[in-house]
């Protein structure tokens, strides 16, 4: 019997050591919290280009401009963002709001009835012009996978080369899109930026900046669109820019910049 109540006695010790054991590193974990996710190198550079570009002024920025004879405008508060663009189409004045991923058009201020299908069609239309007016302010969104790739010089002048993708939740329609972006060692700014895009049969794009201002604050600039043979790697598309082998195939001119 004296036997049978020290085994007891001793299984009862055991499973409150055990006990206390699980309750302190339990209580270890809670304090220790979740871990943060570490800065990259990639983080880091474009962290400095984004700051180059106009930093924390984004995150209030209300701006205006005209790009190919429609009139645009991005209202940024935090997380929340209103965008907008107008066009005059004889006597009718066509005025599309996207608002927090919410897409509306109106016509003469009434406001039309769309389909789930022409909303996100014409709402990503609208967020694609105010993303690159506004480079590199998105590339710290949630949903971009940066990557650095190489140091390269492009006409004498030392760049940072990163790649960029986007994760299918909140990466858009066009999420398997990859770009590159060639951000100067010393101003931290975007002098050249290539993507290609799988819509239409695919292709791909060189951009080089040109007519860089700042207005209050805010780095705004132009592109002269280069074509680039079907599948060329994204980081070839540097050499065959300074060989002159790429052909020009319009300009991006973002114009009448207001800081409204």
């Amino acid at each position: 019997m004296k036997k049978q109540l020290l085994l007891l006695a001793t299984c009862a010790l055991f499973i409150v050591s055990c006990q206390t054991k699980k309750d302190a590193n339990t209580t270890l974990e809670d304090k220790a919290g979740p871990t943060e996710k570490p800065i990259t190198k990639a983080d880091s550079i474009v962290n400095l280009a984004i700051e180059a570009h106009g930093g924390a002024l984004y995150g209030k920025a209300d701006y205006s401009f005209t790009f190919r004879d429609k009139k645009y405008r991005f209202k940024n508060d935090g997380n929340n963002y209103e965008y907008s663009c107008e066009v005059q189409k004889g006597d009718s004045l066509v005025k599309d709001v996207l608002i927090n991923n919410d897409f509306s058009r109106f016509i003469n201020s009434k406001k039309l009835n769309l389909s789930q299908e022409e909303a996100a069609k014409y709402g990503e239309s609208l967020n694609s012009v105010i993303y690159f007016a506004t480079l590199p302010y998105k590339l710290q969104d949630a949903s971009v996978n940066k990557e650095f790739i190489e140091e390269t010089i492009i006409k004498g002048m030392r760049y940072d080369v990163i790649k960029v993708t986007f994760g299918q939740n909140g990466g858009g329609k066009d999420f398997d899109d990859e770009y590159h972006y060639w951000i100067n060692k010393a101003t931290h700014k975007i002098d050249y930026l290539a993507y290609n895009y799988q819509v239409n049969g695919g292709g791909a794009r060189f951009r080089a900046a040109f007519n860089t201002r700042v207005v209050d604050g805010v780095t705004f600039q132009d592109y002269i669109n280069y074509e680039a043979p079907l599948k060329t790697p994204l980081k070839d598309l540097a050499a065959l820019y300074e060989q002159g082998k790429l052909k020009e195939a319009s300009k991006i001119l973002t114009d009448n910049v207001v800081r409204n």
